[in-house]
């Protein structure tokens, strides 16, 4: 009887097959290359010869102070620290489906008393182990185990595109605050002039110089530039605000000292193919994990139409009393194998099979879905890398010219030639002017980090550091199984 359950379980393991479908990337639904025309330059000489996936975020991101930041972001931002711990949960998962294909061993011990008519009181003893075992001759077992390994994968890719977002969240939310720090300097200089403004047409107007229109103008421009100094003075602490909440903790008090918003440098990058992507963008692995185990649960439902096989058997002892438990004589065994072959369910079966394969239409179109928008983050990033440049050195010039017309339309005034009015003109001009100037270098950084993001970048801290694997702890798992 041994020898026979042997050969079955021999036989369950060599016959043993999967149901699922052959499993085909699907087709990538965008362009072979990137979008070419006026606003996406060519590769100029500070391009990095580094891919951005390959380019480590440390040196990426230049400033020390931002460094800092990203490292201590790493270590306590809630957002990842959910994702990590989701990784661990379908681990679990994983290892909870995987011991399902596994024999079940129990030991048992009982003791019971008995009374029959013709024998008496009878007293019984036992011990023993039990074995239960379902093999696996059609694969569904071995497919739910699959699937489960890909969602474990799944779900390391989503905690990798965390970390990559978090970096970049980091970063943006930093240079939004040195942003406002230029804004306020420019306000607050604003505010220093328009006082001195309004004290010279004061003295005018004292005199009898100037009229009093000209005084209320220069007084309304010293109550904008105060309110727009309490409109940036709040901006500036809801930014660092942010920042505090993606950091993780209040900011240390022994930062570096940051870099001005002109002094931020960040590296020009290459864009590759879009075919890149589908290997460097985390949110496209996880979704194309997705739908190969979404492809394996229609294995497992596919299975389910045919018969299942357990072997379940015990061996141990029976006794009378405690003390001859394990005498000779006492042992006991049993073999039991079952069929069950499904006959009529109400359709069960075939409803989740049909569910299994709705989930992997699904997961196709989630799949193309997830390299499409990849693919217009980058062509994004790839228009604003070529054109931020041209639009600052444009705001750049105008912002010079306003401060000199600001300079002559002063000298006009002073001079008895000109009306306050135009000064106003000239003074609104030259801030709105210089406001843009501060947010086009905002917009520039922040649309190079989102295409550091965009094509991957972010993973690693040092360029040439080792990657990762997003799998790492199941690759590292003894017991894991194998694609």
């Amino acid at each position: 009887m041994k020898h026979h359950a042997f050969t079955i379980v021999c036989a369950a393991m060599i016959t043993g097959c999967s149901l699922a479908p052959v499993y085909e990337r699907p087709a990538a639904p965008v362009a072979a290359t990137y979008p070419t025309g006026p606003a996406y330059a060519a590769p100029q000489a500070g391009t990095s010869q580094v891919a951005a996936a390959d380019l480590g975020w440390r040196d990426f991101l230049v400033d020390a102070r931002l460094q800092r930041l990203v490292t201590l972001g790493l270590a306590n931002n809630a957002d990842l620290r959910v994702a990590m711990l989701n990784v661990e949960r379908v681990r679990a998962q994983y290892a909870l489906q995987r011991a399902s294909a596994l024999p079940q061993v129990d030991a048992q011990v009982s003791a019971g008393r008995s009374r029959t008519s013709a024998n008496g009181t009878r007293n019984n003893v036992a011990a023993g182990l039990n074995v239960a075992w379902e093999l696996d001759f059609f694969g569904r077992l071995r497919d739910l185990n699959r699937a489960a390994q890909l969602e474990y994968l799944a779900s390391a890719h989503a905690r990798q595109a965390a970390e990559i977002l978090l970096v970049a969240q980091i970063a943006d939310q930093y240079l939004t605050l040195v942003a406002d720090d230029a804004l306020l300097a420019v306000t607050h200089n604003t505010l220093i002039a328009s006082r001195a403004a309004y004290d010279i047409v004061q003295q005018q107007f004292n005199a009898g110089i100037a009229a009093e229109l000209d005084l209320r103008l220069a007084q309304t421009t010293v109550d904008q530039a105060e309110a727009n100094l309490a409109a940036q003075t709040r901006a500036r602490a809801q930014a660092e605000n942010a920042l505090v909440l993606l950091v993780g903790q209040p900011l240390p008090a022994d930062l570096p000292a940051p870099l001005a918003l002109d002094q931020q440098a960040l590296a020009t990058l290459p864009a590759g193919l879009p075919s890149d992507l589908l290997t460097r963008r985390p949110d496209i692995l996880q979704a194309e994990a997705t739908l190969q185990a979404e492809n394996a649960n229609i294995g497992a439902a596919r299975a389910a139409f045919f018969p299942s096989i357990s072997l379940t058997g015990s061996a141990g002892a029976s006794s009378p009393a405690l003390g001859s438990l394990f005498k000779a004589g006492s042992s006991v065994w049993s073999f039991v194998p079952a069929l069950t072959l499904p006959i009529f369910n109400g359709g069960a079966n075939q409803a989740n099979l049909d569910i299994a394969r709705i989930d992997k239409d699904i997961g196709i179109v989630q799949y193309q879905q997830a390299i499409q928008t990849a693919f217009r983050e980058v062509a994004d990033g790839l228009a604003a890398q070529g054109t931020y440049d041209r639009q600052l050195a444009v705001q750049q010039r105008d912002a010079a010219s306003q401060q000199r017309r600001l300079e002559l339309q002063t000298q006009l005034y002073t001079s008895g030639l000109d009306t306050y009015q135009n000064v106003l003109n000239a003074q609104t001009a030259l801030y709105a002017s210089q406001t843009n100037v501060v947010t086009a270098r905002l917009n520039q950084l922040t649309s190079q980090v989102g295409l550091y993001r965009a094509l991957g970048g972010g993973w690693i801290a040092r360029t040439g550091e080792t990657p990762r694997a997003a799998d790492a702890g199941l690759r590292s798992s003894p017991t894991a199984a194998q694609p």
